[in-house]
């Protein structure tokens, strides 16, 4: 039995995940332990849950994987300054510390915090007992973690491989194929040009937090025009036929100093930054319509460029800006490639899983078995009858995470003198249906949390679609979140065709579809003349809450 112990950290969203013999066990983000949301810190306690859902200790663990290389992202960090000098000194500076302190020294600090999860108490003794671990400590390259993690758990035995993020060590995007057990990296595109750091670069403007704030971009653009897309194409980024980008670094500072932007970017879109939690105008709107676009561009170029240097049918993707499910809707019907897979955990976390899947498949060279290869797979344009599951993985759904007991939920109950009901499993289903009928809102807790930054149904929050109301009332009176934040459907994978433009399993919430031809609603032409949120609350289909 090989124990595979993946470990994603210090830069945002750090994880841990757990591969017994080629399976994946456990897999969960710091965040979900420490309620410190993008927990950045070592994955001490999801390294825990790893090693207690598979019953064994860090002693027992074969091999301890981190997923990208320190040294190589200190040697870019080093090249940057030296490029930038002295401009990016202060931000040098600061960074230099945690570099001194933590990061170049990475193997002992892996080892020193696995035995605190081993039990270990205090700096010093985990220290010492950290030394004593037989395990062989191996760093991946960041991106091919990604593409680690976008490949072997896909249904394919073979495909294009397209990864794209903010930055690794170097590189910020990354094309490849992936065949059986091999992984080959072909082409990637590094720093400074990012399509990551460019879309970041506007969350930062628009007042929302990077490496946390881009969703919060994607869902405020359909608010907006796409005004900015010819100034940002003739003066901040070019885009070229293949999918790269050439960014112009007079408008940036992420290179040289703490802040994504400069005074040139200021004086281009006429104002400063929007000052966070402060109103959101329609220039805001327009500015996240702009950037949306110009990635969905891009995103479409690179996939058009890794099918022609590939010739392959399938595509899978990783990255944190594989996470822009709006783009991945269009790649989906727009580009050409018959079927897409999309890692759930597409950020830095999947890093974790994509090491420990390296590791067993490329490092100790074990045959990898995809559903496709054994027949228990098919593809979304098989239309025949074959009962056979369009879209079986190797993530299980992603319910990798913790759960809880009935009886660990009980007693949590009792001791905060908390009121409850206890229903059977049979009777559940249909108390939930009356309660979302009657226009409550529900809270689901059942089963193993999700891995990823997604709710699909084991933590959810739920409401009825047919209230014109619930959207605006989940946001502003249960998330206390921005009042334009969109909601996932669910529904009957047989009926998904008739109320969607999409007719294919979509499990992790990666894609968006339009509203069915037959369900939509043209609007006036008085409210045709709206602009921005007061759209939101326009009825656009014949579902209420849409």
């Amino acid at each position: 039995m090989s124990n595979i112990l993946g470990i994603s950290a210090f830069y945002h969203d750090s994880a841990a995940c757990l591969v017994v013999d080629g399976e994946i066990v456990a897999a969960a983000q710091e965040e979900r332990f420490t309620r410190v949301k993008h927990d950045h810190n070592f994955p001490l306690h999801a390294a825990r849950y790893c090693l207690k859902e598979a019953g064994i200790t860090a002693d027992q663990l074969d091999y301890v994987g981190f997923y990208d290389k320190p040294l190589l992202k200190f040697d870019r960090l080093l090249e940057t300054y030296l490029d930038y000098a002295p401009s990016g000194f202060s931000s040098f500076l600061k960074a230099m510390p945690l570099w001194m302190k933590e990061k170049l020294w990475m193997p002992d600090l892996i080892r020193t915090e696995l035995a605190k999860a081993n039990g270990i108490d205090g700096e010093r003794r985990a220290k010492k007992a950290g030394k004593k671990f037989a395990w062989k400590l191996l760093f991946g390259d960041h991106h091919e973690s990604h593409a680690a993690s976008a490949f072997y758990p896909s249904p394919f035995e073979e495909a294009a491989i397209l990864t794209i993020d903010g930055v690794g060590e170097w590189a910020t995007s990354s094309i490849g194929i992936g065949r059986g057990n091999e992984i080959t990296l072909l082409k990637e595109l590094r720093f400074p040009d990012s399509l990551g750091l460019l879309y970041s670069a506007f969350t930062y403007y628009t007042g929302f937090k990077v490496n946390s704030g881009e969703y919060k971009v994607m869902g405020l653009a359909p608010y907006g025009e796409p005004k900015y897309v010819s100034l940002i194409k003739d003066n901040l980024a070019e885009v070229r036929e293949d999918g790269s980008i050439r960014m112009n670094h007079e408008y940036f500072s992420y290179s040289q100093g703490l802040r994504m932007t400069n005074g040139s970017f200021d004086r281009l879109f006429k104002g400063r930054p929007r000052k966070p939690e402060s109103k959101v105008t329609q220039r805001e709107m327009d500015l996240a319509r702009s950037v949306q676009a110009i990635t969905e561009e891009v995103m479409l170029k690179m996939v058009g460029h890794v099918h022609k240097e590939t010739s392959m049918k399938r595509l899978c993707m990783a990255g944190g800006v594989a996470l822009n499910c709006v783009a991945n809707g269009r790649i989906m019907r727009e580009g050409p490639f018959e079927d897409i897979w999309i890692q759930p955990a597409a950020g830095d976390a999947g890093g974790a899983l994509g090491i420990a899947l390296a590791i067993w498949h490329r490092y100790l060279g074990n045959r990898r078995v995809s559903p496709e290869k054994t027949g228990t797979w098919r593809s979304r344009h098989d239309r025949s009858d074959n009962g056979l599951p369009p879209y079986e993985d190797g993530m299980k759904g992603a319910y990798l995470g913790p759960q809880d007991s009935i009886e660990e939920i009980e007693q949590f109950l009792k001791t905060r003198n908390l009121p409850y009901t206890k229903y059977s499993r049979e009777q559940l289903p249909e108390v939930v249906a009356e309660l979302l009928a009657d226009g409550k809102i529900i809270g689901l807790h059942q089963g193993r949390m999700e891995f990823g930054p997604r709710a699909l149904g084991a933590r959810s929050i739920i409401g009825d679609p047919r209230s014109p109301a619930m959207q605006s009332i989940m946001n502003l009176k249960i998330k206390h979140r921005e009042s334009f934040r969109p909601f996932a459907p669910s529904v009957l994978r047989e009926q998904v065709a008739e109320w969607f433009d999409l007719d294919q399993d979509s499990p992790y919430m990666m894609l968006v579809a339009d509203v069915a031809e037959g369900h939509r609603r043209k609007m006036t032409a008085d409210e045709e003349k709206l602009w921005g949120i007061d759209k939101l609350n326009v009825k656009r289909s014949d579902i209420p809450a849409v």
